[in-house]
């Protein structure tokens, strides 16, 4: 019965598939790769779904290409096989893919759209990155772009791409510019989510397939919750 729900679970949240790369749409409180809880992560829920779905025997291959913190929902990128894996982290070091995120945030920023650029440190012991204006030592540099979308009396819905991919970048950046994420307690808003999400999601991904050199542009629809909704019927 556990196998078979998961399989569900993992089934009608593929968003796509083929022989090389399969991509998911992470719900909020899933763990990418295994931690120190000990919850079944999302890489080993996908190995079950591909190991039922095609009969196969022995261990599944499955490379992690990227992860996104667990509070985050959003697409997430598998490889299949190590010829793929091996590709997408030349395309990903090369900065060849688009990554695209929604985020509800606390107040509306001043300008329409703007390039954000901070350095940004990790402590590790409290697991939070500190953005500073200028480069200093154990710092790296940081940028994504952000553009309103959309907004109400309360919140303002960001869509954001990714110019460099750092610890919370873009968690820590709109904490900085006075608009924190909502239900992000660690970056400054002032409470939780009920089920400890935070209003931000990996919208999107967009990169020349490893194998098969055609386009993808693979696209997450957001939670079922309220707040989402009410932003996409803006």
């Amino acid at each position: 019965m556990l196998e078979a729900k998961l399989f569900d679970e993992v089934s009608s949240s593929v968003l796509f598939e083929d022989n090389h790369i399969i991509a998911v749409n992470k719900r909020p409180s899933e763990i990418v790769q295994g931690d120190k809880t000990g919850d079944m992560p999302l890489s080993e829920r996908v190995k079950l779904y591909i190991k039922k779905k095609y009969n196969k025997p022995g261990d599944v291959f499955l490379g992690v290409v990227h992860r996104i913190d667990r509070p985050v929902s959003g697409v997430v990128l598998f490889a299949r096989t190590s010829k793929a894996l091996t590709r997408i982290n030349q395309i990903l070091h090369d900065r060849t893919i688009k990554k695209r995120y929604w985020a509800i945030v606390k107040n509306k920023p001043k300008e329409q759209t703007a390039l954000l650029v901070h350095y940004l440190k990790k402590d590790e012991q409290k697991n939070k990155s500190f953005p500073f204006p200028d480069d200093r030592k154990g710092a790296q540099r940081a940028e994504l772009t952000y553009t309103i979308v959309g907004h109400t009396d309360h919140y303002s819905m960001l869509e954001i791409e990714l110019h460099t991919g750092r610890h919370h970048q873009i968690r820590a950046q709109l904490a900085a510019i006075g608009c924190p994420i909502k239900g992000d307690l660690k970056y400054g808003f002032t409470r939780s989510n009920s089920d400890a999400s935070i209003h931000l999601h990996a919208r999107s991904v967009e990169f020349v397939h490893p194998v098969t050199k055609n386009l993808l542009l693979i696209v997450a629809p957001p939670p079922k919750d309220s707040l989402w909704q009410v932003f996409e019927n803006l």
